[in-house]
């Protein structure tokens, strides 16, 4: 039984979708002024993974992801390159788009973008003004936040708290620092529309409020995004949706923790961002994913070289156990036979196969807890490794043994996006990775081991340990292993 953390109700609850087998999920995506970083893979990830196992438990999802594209910050950038706000926008669209892909995210239902549902947008605002809750002044258009009784119930903090959360600027239009604008009164050199207020653009939060229920109707099963944007974003989006609608904007509110960059806020003005593109130049995209899904999606995560290089080390292991399978089965496996004759390490990767796909499945109903669920692909691992590197017991495995232990890999990692690329074609791409920059070739690294294997046969430690000194000089690190010696970038 699935149970997620409601970010509302401070607690996991039972998920229970409005239509049974039927979920509609909204996600706030980017506003594309500028490349993606490492914050962002870690929301559309997180939100990947969840959209994945949601489908795996045989829902059929409707997964909204937006693109804010007038905003702003887009105003700001084009009238820097003096350019078009459009031209700016869909350069980062695609952008994004790229990067996306490069991560192995599936597409959401529906990606629309802001601009297209402006008419959704003014008929929200007008919605409001009806009802009482908004006002216009000047061409601009507010909600007055004290007329909703329910300001702050997501982001539990208090009118004060919320003033200093927003920081707002002062505005004489407003009649109170925490209202918000709903529609803006055009300025020169920005983007306008028609309205029953005059030309001018939607407010940031009123674009969301209206492509949700453009697309999922008045109330969500699941509305997701960073923390960062639960307050002010969320909050008022809650606040405007429902007091258009008079129901619940959305059932779950989840939300995905921080990253940092070696144990530092990321921001602009500490010039620790990281975009996705730097990060792809320099690992797989598995790697990234592994190293996010390493962590539950609601705490922070610490960005450096040193998690990086970890990530890579454990990916690298359990592309060399599917590697190491593929093997096994070339060479020729024992054909179907009773669990009961197996020898004890046999039995147990046995019982860690069958058992996998229901621990697999705990974790994740436990909300969506990624790091469990990648801990029990560990076990399985080191219990296959255990038996196929033992030459007593390697060529006894059941061919179901290790066809079901394949299968466990690709099914459940799927849902990760982890452990779907082939081993080799793996491997030999993280072998040129690390080869690069090094000044020596893969053969001649090759031919340098067999001479060591060579001089340790003949039990000439002293050559087998310079050719060893030799290689790490050249920043190659050597590890012994039960069937053979491999090599790594130090």
């Amino acid at each position: 039984m699935l149970r997620v953390y409601n970010t509302l109700s401070g607690k996991k609850e039972v998920f229970k979708p409005l239509c049974d087998k039927k979920v509609g999920m909204y996600v706030c995506g980017v506003t594309v002024y500028d490349l993606c970083h490492i914050g962002h893979a870690r929301s559309t990830v997180v939100f990947d993974v969840i959209f994945r196992y949601l489908r795996f438990l045989g829902y059929e999802v409707t997964y909204v992801r937006n693109i804010t594209d007038v905003d702003d910050k887009i105003i700001k950038k084009a009238n820097a390159e003096d350019v078009e706000c459009e031209e700016i926008a869909n350069r980062y669209i695609r952008e994004f788009t790229t990067d996306m892909e490069a991560l192995g995210l599936e597409k959401p239902t529906h990606e629309p973008k802001a601009t297209d549902h402006i008419r959704e947008m003014i008929r929200m605002a007008e919605r409001l003004m009806e009802r009482g809750y908004a006002y216009q002044t000047d061409g601009d258009v507010f909600f007055s936040v004290e007329k909703f009784a329910g300001y702050g119930k997501l982001s539990k903090r208090s009118p004060e708290q919320m003033r200093a959360g927003a920081r707002v600027e002062i505005d004489e239009k407003k009649r109170n620092p925490l209202d918000f604008a709903l529609w803006k009164a055009s300025k020169p050199g920005e983007p306008s529309w028609d309205s029953p207020w005059g030309r001018g653009r939607p407010g940031w939060h009123i674009e969301c409020s209206a492509m949700s229920q453009a697309y999922l109707g008045n109330t969500l099963d699941i509305h997701g995004g960073g923390k960062d944007l639960i307050f002010p974003h969320h909050e008022n989006e809650i606040t405007q949706s429902e007091g258009a609608t008079g129901k619940p904007l959305s059932q779950y509110w989840v939300h995905n923790g921080f990253v940092n960059i070696n144990r530092e806020k990321m921001s602009k003005s500490l010039g620790n961002i990281l975009t996705i593109k730097e990060i792809l130049d320099r690992y797989h995209p598995e790697i990234i994913r592994f190293f996010l899904l390493s962590h539950h999606y609601r705490s922070p995560v610490d960005f450096s070289d040193r998690n990086l290089a970890e990530a890579k080390m454990s990916m690298d292991r359990f592309y060399s156990t599917l590697k190491r399978m593929d093997e096994l089965e070339v060479e020729g496996l024992a054909s179907q036979g009773g669990e009961s004759s197996l020898e004890e390490g046999v039995q147990k990767a046995f019982e860690g196969v069958k058992a996998f796909p229901e621990r697999f499945k705990e974790a994740m109903d436990n909300d969506f807890n990624t790091a469990l669920a990648l801990g029990h692909f560990h076990d399985l691992a080191r219990n296959l490794n255990a038996v196929m590197r033992d030459e007593g017991s390697r060529h006894d495995l059941p061919t179901n043994l290790v066809t079901s232990a394949r299968d466990n890999f690709r099914l459940y990692g799927n849902i990760l996006g982890l452990f779907q690329c082939h081993p080799r074609d793996y491997l030999e791409g993280q072998r040129r990775r690390e080869l690069s920059g090094l000044q020596i070739a893969e053969d001649q690294i090759n031919r340098m081991i067999r001479e060591r294997d060579e001089a340790r046969k003949q039990r000439d430690w002293k050559l087998a340990d310079e050719i060893r000194e030799s290689l790490s000089s050249m920043g190659i690190a050597l590890e012994d292993e039960p069937d053979g010696t491999t090599w790594k970038r130090k």
